[in-house]
């Protein structure tokens, strides 16, 4: 007899996937990012400022100090985009950059205090759809939601998401 797994374990029943579910979590991946996104889209249009913003906003904010080159590479976006995007950031006074210290080409990324109280509007507005859908699905739907978008990430956004949750959790224990 072979062994079953738990009713509920990660992968216990695969049957259903097939093309017409697949296709509705694409169908649903699609909506929540719509409106994921719609939500700082309101205050992003107020300011001038667009999704690609948000982006850098988000990941300078969540990972002070990073270089121009490290973003590029979180982005994969050309240095063209980031350079029109960076550039209006800093001139409108959300985004700093300093030399770095062991290489003096390096530009090291910061948000400037207007520039974090930017990405922390933006943070609230879309943290209430996260709230409220985990509430609505339950504590036990975190870890699957975590486990499903990892699923979908290729292995140098894990790296990324595992460091980021390393260097967290020292800050956290220190």
């Amino acid at each position: 007899m072979q062994d079953q797994k738990p009713a509920g374990a990660a992968g216990a029943n695969l049957l259903f996937l097939r093309e017409a579910e697949i296709r509705a979590a694409q169908d649903m991946l699609f909506f929540a990012y719509r409106d994921f996104t719609n939500a700082a889209d309101v205050i992003l249009e107020e300011l001038g400022l667009g999704r690609a913003h948000h982006r850098v906003l988000h990941f300078i904010g969540r990972n002070a100090g990073m270089s121009v080159g490290d973003l590029l590479s979180v982005l994969r976006i050309t240095k063209q985009s980031l350079a029109r995007v960076l550039g209006a950031l800093i001139e409108q006074g959300y985004v700093a950059q300093a030399q770095g210290r062991a290489d003096r080409r390096q530009r090291l990324l910061t948000l400037t205090p207007k520039g974090e109280d930017l990405e922390r509007r933006l943070f609230e507005r879309q943290r209430e759809r996260i709230v409220n859908a985990y509430r609505e699905a339950g504590s036990a739907a975190v870890d699957g939601f975590r486990r499903v978008m990892r699923g979908i990430m290729d292995e140098e956004a894990h790296a990324f998401v595992d460091n980021a949750d390393q260097i967290r959790e020292a800050a956290r224990k220190g």
